[in-house]
């Protein structure tokens, strides 16, 4: 700390807010009514660093002062120090608070008599310290020898509550560290030890707890690590990082989710693998906590989709102002509703509050604490179940085991921020290990190596890997048998297994129905009449004139006047002058009689026909209107004049208005910061989509610290793209592609030039045709075929080393970003073919989305933005079918997807089961248009009454019993199966009684010829249209006979 400059102005604002609350009248008993507050540190053991009295000190002048006293009074700061300490407090002294600085020599008795003034400026008083701090060191002994000689006193009393209370709530510099602390937190997990607890995993090899443990510790202090662990660029010093606690990882059925658990010296064992994390940077810390199911069964994997479920719960309730007690006790309520069974494994507690201390003992998420959270306080929130019981164990290390999710969170006025991003859904935090068959062969590869081992690990959280952990348990049987000699064929194993994979679909999807309808109606129950206000159209008012005397003089002569500056009619009426704006008019017709010209003026009014309610809002509907004017005037050319003046107003006042609607969502993007002190990174000969104004010319693509900037080789184009703004990031190989390319999709549109856009792409050819085909010396000794193959190696060289440029460049924007922006890459082996425009384009998913992005118009359609899919078109004889996508947000218009191959029926609906995407069927088109207005006029109501599950009655779910009832109106019933069948034994019996009973058995066997089946039809209609009368008689051809 001596070697750091303290920064006074942080000083001098820290303190004056301690002040500010340690007086404030609404703090007295907080405070115990004080008169000082003393801090006395002594040496530093390690044993304790997270003391009261050092987090105190930490937070006015950033950093801990070892063998120094602290004392505060209201009329100034004293500090008893060292010399080296001395030379950096005494510049706090140039400050707004007046700071005294005693420095201390290394004889005790020389320093004794310094303590003088000290002690006799708390003569009599009350003195605020923290009780618990107890420290050893010869300024302690200096203190209380002085102490014990002097004859003065004063009282002590414990104001570690009142500290706490003033330093829960962090200001921005301390956010930006606890963010930086949470960023290297989460990288470590995800990009050290993730992957060497799976190789160790995978690789059977016999690594103790405590030896993984040190490996991920020197993940963090080894240069070696930086890169791999993706260490953010804004960390100038590594020295300011440290570990909060050593790395704590548990398995093998021996697991304690308290903070202070360490790890052992037992192996990894392959099962519940649980880890914990804290990295502090600047003295500021943060924490995380996974856990990772190898092989789990499936209670396990019910018991963490509910924590999951838990800490998305909890957090609903963790805003400000909320109490800490009623967060705690509305989890127990939730576990005792879901899962009473659990409730006696939870945790005592589901956090802490978190900062530069790492567990704010007055702020843990328990039961007994009264406290508010308030906005901008920082917690650990820590959900787990401990002493689990595994009842499909195979060995009794898997029989006992505990599950535990934590994040760093910061309090919002609304839903919590989570700090720490890393993977912790179950397909990706879940593993399994394929074993070999019987004949020797593998089961399995994996999708990615493609590798050969005794023992394959199966990553679900790789990014090739769409499906979900049911889907790929069930695939691997079904490879295998693709890839052996019998392609075809399908035994009653297989059949079963179909049958089983197709009614999980329905399963899944029917608790997904379930849970929409639950959130819907939810959410629209607990919706606000203030909230459905926020969504229908504002009344605007428009203002001609602000007085009579703006009015243009043209209006003394009561004649019709188009004031085109101010969009103005002004209209005689009783001889007055009336303005009506240009927005007031509906139409203007004009018609002649005569010698007279008829000018018409229609104005727009409440009730009138073909008028769209929520185009129109009025600001008093039951208000008296008036609904058309009629002038006359025998002045012909001037009411033609008029009418040309009012027509050319009108289609510039309907112009400028649309363009107003379509530039509403267009945003005001901030000020790019550049990269100072070392050349951006950038990306060469790259085109752009949009295109640029002018011709289309190539630019370069730079990376800056806040976004990316574009500059055409033409210095007057060029735009700015801020990582604020930016949705999803995508690259796209040019592997069965005309193009490799970057695209960005925005949260909001921007204006690139003059356009407006939501979407841009930057992009490079992955053909060459600039190559030289009259010969050179390497070509006079390739001929033929030869030439040709050698072409094609160079371009499949050519588009790998565009790949690999591309990729990486990727990968440094979601660098640059801070890995607020994730790159997303999308499946081709997942895509099909549609038509969401015009034209037939390929459409493929992505981790989060569907797109199409080889060609404008782009299509981006972000998966948790769906509330559910509906297919149409889906019935038997068609060779297409469409999908409709619904959005969360109702307010906007379904996205349709037409002419979808029906072959792609099984491979549509897989994926959006996969996605956790709920859908229905049915065998017509519907008017989207009509039912997204009657769900929007009472959202509550149309989710009571059922919500989307009027969509499903032909879906395969719901839609088999009105299938069989559709079926049953042609089917022969078996009273008319027994008359038909004794009229046809007594027809043949009277054309041929004498034949023998092998030729009856043929006759039975054998297929009955045309004029027969003709026969049956007949009577079988005949009795019908006696039963039901001859007003059901249908109209038929004559049959041959």
């Amino acid at each position: 700390m001596t070697n750091r400059e303290i920064d006074t102005k942080r000083f001098i604002k820290r303190a004056k807010f301690l002040f500010s609350q340690w007086k404030s009248p609404s703090n007295t008993e907080l405070f115990q009514n004080t008169d000082a507050i003393l801090l006395l540190i002594g040496e530093n053991n390690g044993e304790n660093p997270y003391g009261k009295s050092i987090t105190l000190q930490t937070w006015l002048v950033g950093g801990p002062l070892y063998q120094t006293l602290v004392l505060l009074t209201p009329e100034k700061i004293t500090f008893v120090c060292g010399n080296k300490k001395a030379d950096a407090l005494e510049k706090l002294g140039c400050g707004m608070i007046p700071v005294e600085v005693i420095r201390r020599q290394k004889s005790i008795e020389t320093n004794i008599p310094l303590y003088t003034p000290v002690i006799e400026s708390l003569d009599g008083k009350r003195v605020g310290i923290i009780v618990k701090d107890r420290y050893e060191g010869s300024i302690v002994d200096e203190w209380t020898k002085a102490l014990s000689n002097s004859e003065r006193q004063y009282e002590e009393v414990d104001i570690t509550p009142a500290i706490s209370a003033c330093i829960a709530v962090k200001d921005d510099e301390e956010m930006r560290n606890i963010r930086m602390a949470a960023i290297v937190t989460s990288n470590i997990m995800m990009y050290y030890f993730t992957e060497e607890m799976s190789q160790i995993i995978d690789e059977e090899k016999k690594v103790s707890h405590e030896k993984l443990a040190d490996m991920t510790e020197a993940a963090l202090e080894e240069p070696k690590y930086e890169k791999r662990i993706h260490l953010p660029v804004e960390i100038d010093e590594k020295n300011d990082l440290d570990w909060c606690y050593t790395p704590i990882i548990q398995s093998g059925g021996n697991y304690n989710l308290r903070t202070s658990a360490i790890s052992d010296d037992k192996p990894l064992h392959s099962g519940i693998i649980l880890c914990s994390l804290g990295v502090r940077y600047k003295y500021y810390c943060s924490n995380i906590a996974r856990t990772y199911l190898i092989d789990p069964t499936k209670s396990q994997e019910k018991n963490y989709e509910f924590l999951l479920d838990l800490q998305h719960k909890v957090m609903a309730t963790i805003r400000d102002g909320a109490k800490i007690k009623e967060i705690y006790n509305k989890a127990l309520s939730y576990i005792r509703s879901k899962r009473p069974d659990l409730e006696s494994h939870f945790t005592k507690n589901a956090g802490f509050g978190l900062g530069i201390e790492f567990r704010e003992s007055n702020y843990i998420l328990s039961g007994k604490t009264v406290r508010e959270l308030k906005n901008n306080m920082v917690l650990n929130l820590s959900l787990g179940f401990s002493d689990l019981d595994n009842t499909d164990a195979t060995s009794g290390q898997q029989k006992k085991y505990a599950l535990l999710l934590a994040d760093t969170i910061r309090v919002t006025n609304d839903l919590p921020v989570t700090l720490t991003e890393c993977n912790k859904r179950l397909n990706e935090v879940s593993y399994f290990m394929k074993e070999e068959s019987e004949d020797g062969d593998i089961e399995a590869m994996d999708m990615n190596d493609r590798t050969q081992n005794n023992k394959i690990l199966s990553f679900t959280n790789k990014p090739q890997q769409h499906k979900s952990v049911a889907s790929q348990r069930t695939s691997t049987k079904s490879d295998i048998t693709a890839k052996s000699a019998i392609l075809r064929s399908k035994f009653r194993s297989e059949e079963q297994d179909n049958e089983s994979k197709e009614q999980k679909r329905k399963d899944h999807q029917k608790d997904l129905f379930a849970q929409k309808i639950a959130d819907g109606v939810k959410r629209f129950s607990e919706e606000t009449k203030d909230d459905k206000d926020d969504n229908k159209t504002v009344f605007r008012k428009f203002e001609s004139y602000r007085s009579e005397s703006k009015l243009p003089r043209e209006v003394r002569d009561l004649r019709i006047v188009v004031d085109k500056r101010n969009e103005t009619v002004i209209l005689p009426i009783y001889g007055a002058p009336v303005s009506f704006h240009i927005s007031t008019l509906k139409t203007a017709s004009k018609s002649d009689e005569g010698e007279f010209v008829m000018l018409r003026f229609n104005f727009v009014t409440p009730g009138q026909a073909g008028n769209k309610k929520d185009d129109l809002p009025f600001d008093d509907p039951n208000a008296t209107f008036v609904r058309a004017l009629t002038f006359r005037s025998a002045n012909t050319g001037r009411m033609a004049e008029i009418y040309r003046d009012i027509t050319d107003l009108k289609k510039n006042a309907v112009k400028k208005e649309a363009q107003r609607k379509e530039m509403a969502d267009v945003v005001d993007q901030d000020n790019l910061i550049q990269v100072k002190g070392r050349r951006p990174l950038r990306l060469s000969s790259v085109y752009v989509r949009p295109q640029l104004d002018g011709k289309r010319l190539p630019g370069e693509l730079e990376i800056h610290t806040n976004g990316l900037r574009y500059q055409s080789i033409r210095s007057d184009n060029s735009f700015n793209v801020l990582f604020s703004n930016v949705k999803h990031l995508f690259f796209q190989p040019c592997d069965n592609e005309l193009l490799v390319l970057i695209h960005i999709h925005f949260k909001n549109p921007v204006l690139i030039g003059k356009k407006k856009t939501k979407d841009v792409q930057f992009y490079r050819e992955a053909s060459d045709i600039q190559f030289d085909e009259t010969g050179n010396k390497r070509r006079r000794h390739l001929y033929g075929d030869e030439d040709e193959l050698e072409s094609e190696r160079e371009e499949r060289r050519r588009r790998a080393s565009l790949n690999k440029e591309f990729k990486g460049f990727t990968e440094k924007i979601a660098e640059a970003s801070h890995d607020r922006i994730e790159v997303d890459i999308p499946f081709r082996e997942l895509s099909f073919q549609g038509v969401p425009f015009r034209s037939n384009v390929l459409l493929q998913p992505t981790t989060d989305c569907l797109v199409h992005l080889s060609d404008p118009p782009f299509m981006v359609v972000t998966i948790n933005e769906i509330e559910i899919a509906h297919l149409e078109r889906v019935q038997f004889g068609l060779k297409n079918f469409d999908l409709v996508y619904i959005f969360k947000d109702f307010h906007r218009a379904p996205i349709q997807i037409n002419t979808i191959p029906m072959s792609q029926l099984d491979n549509v609906k897989e994926w959006l089961n996969s996605v956790d995407v709920a859908f229905t069927e049915g065998p017509v088109n519907l008017n989207w248009s009509m039912i997204m207005k009657t769900v929007n006029e009472n959202p509550a109501d149309f989710f009571k009454n059922g919500g989307w599950r009027f969509l499903s009655t032909g879906s395969d779910d719901e839609g088999s019993g009105d299938e069989s009832e559709a079926e049953s109106e042609f089917e022969i019933s078996s009273e008319e199966l027994e008359e038909s069948s004794s009229d046809d034994d007594s027809q043949f019996g009277s054309d041929g009684g004498g034949d023998s009973d092998s030729e009856e058995e043929e006759l039975s066997d054998s297929g009955e010829d045309w004029d027969e089946m003709e026969e049956k039809a007949i009577k079988a209609d005949e009795r019908k249209l006696k039963r039901e009368g001859p007003s059901a008689q249908p109209q038929r051809k004559k049959v041959r006979r």
